[in-house]
């Protein structure tokens, strides 16, 4: 797999923010047939860092109301929080 197909693009919420400033971990969008190891290479490929750790989780969609009585929900996703090595820094924004 190409490592721009891998890596969708990064989570900005409160908590990926916080973990960025406390513990060094960057949390993206992934492609949900991508393990570990692809993931891992995706992001040293992309960005030149050196990557610790990666913890994948896979995110269910959310139930939404569209319009009138019909309902659908958010696509499923995976989600990847990588760790990088002691002084490397990913410019996400």
């Amino acid at each position: 797999m190409d490592p721009y197909s891998i890596i969708r693009g990064p989570v900005l919420t409160e908590r990926s923010t916080t973990l960025q400033e406390d513990q060094n971990k960057y949390t993206f969008d992934v492609d949900p047939r991508a393990n570990k190891v692809q993931i891992r290479q995706a992001i040293e490929q992309l960005f030149g860092v050196d990557v610790v750790q990666v913890n994948t989780m896979r995110v269910r969609g959310k139930p939404r109301r569209a319009r009138f009585r019909e309902y659908g929900h958010t696509p499923d996703r995976k989600k990847a929080i990588v760790k990088l090595k002691e002084g490397h820094k990913i410019d996400i924004l």
